[in-house]
């Protein structure tokens, strides 16, 4: 089929099921639920696919709150990613509620033009739960979900105000690497008062490390993060501490980078430990990889887009954060764009004024317009061999760069 047909059966499929996409946002917005506790976001999902004939197997690979919808057979396969998860007291602050809708509409549109070319690929919907610090998308490598995957996308909302019109998104922003560290410090309670020089103060551990970590803030490269909380401090001052906990993330522009910058994090807290006379244990939570982008599947978004909104790349302060999705990126090739919802100075993601926002009816008819341009993308990807190479080729090459710590830039 013409290419220009093609796109009329996209558009037309995500028009005639505007109305279950939008039963998805809205019940997915209003109820908000925390990772891996994703119950209600999955059970609408796996209902309405399952009522629309596809393909569904819920509590994929192991995870009770992922989900995987799949059509078509044979030739390539590309996947969308639908996150759903949400962060504590402040909701959808992050608009995961609109990229699950991006990519369901994605998803909808690939699979109605493999139905209507008769070819040969396959387009999967990937029910994603616990991005916000969980790992659920390590889970679901661990478990193989993005084997053999030819392409994986996916889009993000940012803050609006920060895009000036026309323009309303991006193609690549930068996403961080990032080491996720909790350390546990162990002492010697003693009473505080009655004999004091029987303790071993393990918060006196958490403090000299802070205080080392704020001074080697001083010596970071100006894209690198260090930032922590305590998790516990102790419980009452008459009691010397003797079990302490803090958590800590490294951020840098590469996953070695990240690991280069949590070494000389850890001699702050192995140099507390041994000032102070505690032991120290630490726990790796989960470590996001820096999001790594295919210039080929980028290029290809920008010219499904209404021209003149999209942008190739953007600076880093669009979004600056991480993703589990940049551990999919050394998977399969990636996309992982942006476009802005109508925020005002000062909301941008995780904060309450940013949860309003992605509730709203405009927020949602942009997560429509990007899950069309995904839906083409998707498309090209499996019925262009010549174009399915270049991506599997500079795919390739990113891996060999990333090996040797180079960050990504458009």
């Amino acid at each position: 089929m013409a290419s220009s047909n093609i796109t009329s059966v996209i558009n037309e499929e995500i028009r005639q099921r505007k109305g279950e996409i939008s039963t998805i946002n809205r019940q997915i917005h209003a109820n908000p639920e925390l990772a891996y506790e994703e119950h209600k976001a999955h059970d609408v999902f796996v209902k309405t696919l399952e009522s629309l004939n596809f393909q569904v197997t819920p509590h994929a690979y192991g995870l009770a709150t992922a989900f995987s919808a799949e059509y078509g057979s044979g030739g390539r396969l590309v996947i969308y990613n639908a996150e759903y998860d949400a962060l504590p007291g402040i909701g959808h602050a992050c608009g995961h509620n609109l990229i699950a809708s991006a990519s369901f509409a994605a998803f909808l549109g690939a699979a109605a033009a493999l139905k209507a070319s008769g070819r040969p690929g396959r387009v999967r919907l990937l029910g994603t739960p616990a991005e916000e610090g969980g790992g659920g998308k390590l889970k679901l490598i661990e478990a193989g979900a993005y084997k053999g995957a030819s392409a994986c996308l996916m889009v993000h909302p940012g803050p609006g105000h920060n895009m000036p019109a026309p323009l309303r998104g991006v193609a690549f922003a930068p996403m961080l690497a990032n080491v996720k560290m909790r350390v546990h410090f162990a002492g010697r309670e003693a009473h505080a008062s009655i004999a004091p020089w029987d303790g071993v103060n393990a918060l006196d551990a958490v403090c000299l490390s802070y205080n080392a970590i704020s001074m080697l803030r001083q010596q970071i490269r100006p894209y690198e993060r260090i930032h922590g909380v305590f998790r516990s401090a102790g419980d009452r001052p008459n009691v010397t501490p003797a079990d302490c906990t803090v958590e800590y993330y490294c951020r840098s522009a590469t996953k070695c980078g990240a690991e280069v910058l949590w070494q000389r994090v850890q001699k702050c807290f192995e140099g507390a430990a041994i000032a102070t006379g505690c032991e120290m244990r630490l726990e790796p939570i989960n470590s996001y990889a820096d999001l790594r982008f295919s210039r080929a599947l980028c290029e290809a978004y920008v010219g499904a887009m209404p021209e003149g909104t999209v942008s190739l790349g953007t600076p880093a302060d669009i979004l600056a954060g991480s993703t589990d999705m940049g551990n999919v990126c050394y998977e399969c090739p990636g996309f992982h764009g942006v476009f802005g919802i109508g925020t005002k100075e000062g909301q941008a993601n995780h904060t309450k004024g940013f949860t309003a926002a992605s509730g709203t009816e405009d927020a949602f008819e942009r997560a429509l317009e990007c899950g069309r341009g995904m839906a083409e993308v998707g498309w090209k990807v499996l019925s262009d061999d010549a174009f399915a190479e270049r991506v599997e080729k500079e795919w390739k090459e990113d891996m060999k760069q990333a090996a040797e710590g180079k960050a990504a830039s458009i």
